[in-house]
């Protein structure tokens, strides 16, 4: 994440000589995680005695590493928690909560929900919440994973008749000319109730209760910062935006930086835990998730 530090590194000042705790914080390179981050990455909110190194990729690559337990803290989807639980717990703010909206279907013609179902589907990666979505509206669909930015280029293209986008996607692919054959976060309500919790932030256990603790508090600070500052983080968060003008990404950061993200919630709470029950029993996740909360 640019800053005036090194690239891929913000120093947090010290309070006092000793050399700072490194901790090394991942995300992807979009304009709602740089909106969260904003305050953490030019220090706005500072952790005496923590020094914050951020690195930027892809939720799937995310995902993969956080198997490796390579981060101490790592934006992952939900769908990858049972393959991570023993390595990490789930920090009590920084979700990106569906609350009635989500990963979209989306195809160059009209395509009926019913016949959805029979055609391959370009999707993010196999362990995205979005494909978990996917599986559970359509068990044994067929897909094939395709870079989340190159999804709906690919469905012009006619490489595949339909795609899975996540992130910007969601506002720009009737600019594409594509049409939106199903929500999946409304899909989801309308299934459950409840909000479709898509990703998280999870820390490393072997930190410990008092440095997770620390790391947790600092982050919700970063996230209640960018809240209560929202032109300026919205502002550094626009060199994040892919193909949003200011009004859609303000509108884009809306949906996934809000009061939820904050704290989950009860209902997002039970959300995170109905989703992976269901993902369990239907046989798409082959263990229980036991979902830990910082």
């Amino acid at each position: 994440m640019p800053t005036s530090s090194a690239p891929g590194e913000v120093e947090q000042s010290m309070s006092s000589s000793a050399s700072p705790r490194e901790i090394t914080v991942a995300h992807s390179p979009d304009s709602d995680d740089a909106f969260m981050f904003y305050a953490l990455a030019t220090n706005k909110v500072r952790s005496p005695g923590l020094r914050f190194s951020h690195t930027l990729t892809d939720i799937e690559t995310l995902n993969r590493k956080a198997l490796e337990g390579v981060y101490d803290v790592t934006a992952i989807s939900f769908h990858a928690y049972p393959y991570i639980q023993d390595k990490y717990a789930l920090l009590p703010s920084g979700g990106s909560v569906g609350d009635g909206y989500g990963p979209m279907i989306v195809a160059k013609r009209a395509i009926s929900q019913s016949d959805i179902k029979q055609v391959r589907i370009a999707v993010p990666g196999t362990m995205t919440t979005a494909f978990l979505a996917l599986n559970l509206f359509a068990p044994g669909i067929e897909t094939a994973v395709v870079p989340f930015d190159q999804i709906i280029p690919e469905v012009i293209a006619g490489n595949y008749e339909a795609g899975l986008i996540i992130h910007e996607g969601q506002l720009t692919f009737d600019k594409a000319g594509l049409h939106r054959i199903i929500d999946l976060g409304k899909w989801w309500q309308k299934v459950t109730g409840l909000p479709l919790p898509l990703g998280g932030n999870a820390i490393r256990r072997d930190l410990g209760p008092e440095l997770m603790a620390s790391v947790s508090g600092t982050i919700k600070e970063s996230i209640q910062y960018a809240l209560d500052h929202r032109e300026e983080a919205l502002a550094y968060a626009m060199q994040f935006a892919r193909d949003l003008d200011t009004q859609l990404a303000d509108r884009f950061v809306g949906m996934y930086v809000n009061e939820r993200t904050l704290d989950y919630g009860p209902d997002g709470r039970e959300a995170v835990r109905r989703l992976l029950d269901m993902g369990h029993k239907a046989g798409i996740i082959p263990r229980p998730a036991q979902v830990d909360f910082v």
